[in-house]
């Protein structure tokens, strides 16, 4: 760790001095917003979802397939390698099981029915994208994992042998020991922290994923940085690319992506068939639980971007998606029916402040 680049005074930073604090000025609006303003947080009900454990049973015909199973948890199919990426089956993403935000949408699967596993990829350790009971129910599947520089001091405190623990700083690469694999760390513009002590005492990472004939990129947590075009004149080019889009706002802009930053983080990694993450899970921001999707199937065709988003627990290979269905919307006109009607006069009673541009 004191010999990465990135560590600096006992913490981490970002290459570009990005911290983690609201941009200044936003913290009484954005407060305003999270106690006074409403919306559609949550859904009304569970998203659609469908089990994967027909399709996993057999290998994946164009050699790449992907199964998203909420927020940034997806089983990842390279070349007849399977990854899991910042696995989350718990009900909070939060240090204690009695608040915080709570899962509203059901993982489609139990981790007792997941195939035998090659890695697990974990790009740092929020809560939400390290989870401790995860951790521990993966260990018996007797799965390396691979994760930022500090992380795995997490994982051996739960048990996790230190021999099956893989580090990696920035553009430090390793090969899977029994499977034709390279796991690549790769910068990303964010921060860690499980709690106010230990704020950028272990690193954030994107992953870039390569096997003989595919190769990936998963962000894990990031803002907008120019460094995603040195990775992808490194690393790239990538068939699949999965960026986080949901828990944005103007307030926290440099530190997470949003639907727009991330077709602009799209262009600049050089393309490759698009699936958003990091949405449909978690009450982690202020905007409407849809707003991400929606948001990128209004940009998509204009970017002329290749837009894939599977269902929950719909294992897909990215090639053979022509078009998405919004099929999150089944649960919006759920939603619409149920609505109140609407009081024009009740609405402007409501003190939510100026909005942040």
């Amino acid at each position: 760790m004191q010999a990465s680049l990135r560590f600096s005074d006992g913490v981490f930073r970002n290459a570009s001095g990005v911290g983690p604090a609201l941009k200044k000025g936003s913290t009484l609006p954005v407060m305003r917003d999270f106690l006074f303003r409403g919306g559609r947080r949550v859904p009304i009900a569970p998203l659609p979802s469908v089990s994967p454990l027909d399709v996993w049973a057999k290998p994946a015909e164009t050699g790449l397939r992907a199964t998203w199973l909420g927020h940034s948890t997806l089983l990842l199919e390279i070349d007849g390698v399977r990854v899991l990426t910042d696995p989350v089956w718990g009900e909070r993403v939060s240090p204690t099981r009695l608040a915080g935000p709570k899962r509203f949408q059901p993982v489609p699967v139990p981790i007792r029915a997941l195939p035998p596993l090659d890695a697990v990829v974990i790009s740092h350790d929020h809560y939400d994208h390290l989870d401790y009971s995860s951790i521990v129910e993966l260990i018996r599947h007797d799965v390396p994992f691979y994760t930022s520089l500090g992380v795995g001091a997490h994982l051996e405190a739960w048990g996790v042998p230190p021999e099956r623990i893989t580090e990696l700083d920035w553009w430090e690469s390793a090969i899977l020991p029994n499977a034709d694999l390279r796991i690549t760390a790769a910068p990303s513009q964010h921060f860690s922290g499980r709690a106010a002590a230990d704020r950028n005492r272990t690193l954030w990472s994107s992953f870039a994923l390569r096997g003989p004939r595919h190769g990936v990129f998963f962000s894990g947590d990031t803002g907008l940085t120019p460094e995603y075009e040195e990775i992808a004149e490194r690393l790239g080019p990538f068939d699949l690319v999965m960026l986080e889009v949901g828990a944005f706002h103007p307030a926290w802009a440099d530190i997470h992506l949003g639907p727009d930053n991330a077709l602009e983080a799209l262009g600049l990694l050089g393309g490759g068939s698009f699936l958003p993450v990091h949405w449909g899970t978690f009450d982690l921001a202020i905007h409407d639980w849809d707003q991400p999707a929606e948001r990128l199937v209004e940009l998509a065709p204009s970017r002329d971007v290749h837009l894939v988003m599977p269902k929950l627990g719909a294992p897909i290979e990215p090639s053979r998606v022509e078009g998405v269905e919004p099929w999150w919307r089944e649960v919006s006109a759920l939603e619409r029916k149920a609505a109140p009607p609407h009081d024009e006069a009740a609405e402007r009673l409501v003190p939510i402040g100026d909005p942040i541009d």
